[in-house]
């Protein structure tokens, strides 16, 4: 969560977030972090009437990422670990894994187990009291983590795709009237991704049973932005 004097920038896991926080941090004079991965309900009081800005993935997309990411990491987070099995489940099961939490009782209260009891200062940042109003939803994870950062904010939420990057910084900054000087411009246009998972066309990664899953299950982040599922080219 990036502060500011006009807005508020809330970091959505794993979608492009971590490249605008640091560009805002470098370059908009009087920026603050306050907090990592927070939801909107944290906003600090004096900062809860501005504006909210933050950004938004294609679902599909979000799976093969958080899954790459985390597989590839020395030390996975609680969430991989249960979901996988501790690694020995391949991307299709955890991911079916991860769209039945709101509907598998045990493997949520599991999960939750494992998640810390408080906010800290990394990672997913998703302690176990905040999941559990995932329980008796048929949404999606990424849906639910939508709706759980960006919900509750008190002033108007803009959010842009991560997929129209750097574009979609630029008019969300633009719409909050905080148009980017040109260092920050030229660091938008011009930087690389920061923390990018090394996967191939997430397309490849998807059976139909699961496509299908994902399209039902994520039809709020599917249907509000416009999102598609695009098929790996053979």
């Amino acid at each position: 969560m990036i502060v500011t004097e006009r807005f508020v920038f809330l970091h959505l896991h794993k979608s492009g977030g971590s490249f605008v926080n640091e560009c805002l941090l470098r370059h908009l004079p009087g920026a603050r972090q306050a907090g990592y991965h927070l939801p909107a309900r944290l906003i600090p009081e004096a900062a809860r009437a501005l504006p909210v800005l933050g950004l938004v993935r294609n679902p599909w997309s979000y799976y093969v990422s958080w899954f790459s990411f985390q597989q590839q990491r020395p030390r996975p987070n609680a969430l991989f670990r249960v979901l996988s099995d501790d690694g020995r489940l391949g991307f299709p099961a955890t991911i079916r894994n991860m769209l039945d939490l709101g509907r598998n009782d045990v493997l949520l209260a599991r999960l939750m187990g494992e998640l810390p009891r408080e906010y800290g200062r990394s990672g997913l940042n998703l302690p176990g009291f905040a999941l559990a109003s995932i329980r008796g939803s048929a949404l999606g994870f990424y849906s639910w983590l939508y709706g759980y950062m960006y919900a509750g904010a008190a002033g108007p939420v803009h959010l842009g795709r991560m997929e129209d990057l750097p574009g979609a910084v630029i008019s969300l900054l633009e719409a909050a009237g905080c148009a980017p000087g040109d260092a920050m411009r030229e660091h938008l246009l011009h930087s690389r991704p920061v923390n990018p998972s090394q996967h191939g066309a997430y397309g490849r990664y998807y059976d139909s049973e699961l496509q299908a899953r994902v399209a039902d299950q994520d039809a709020l982040v599917i249907g509000r932005h416009g999102y598609a599922f695009e098929a790996a080219a053979s």
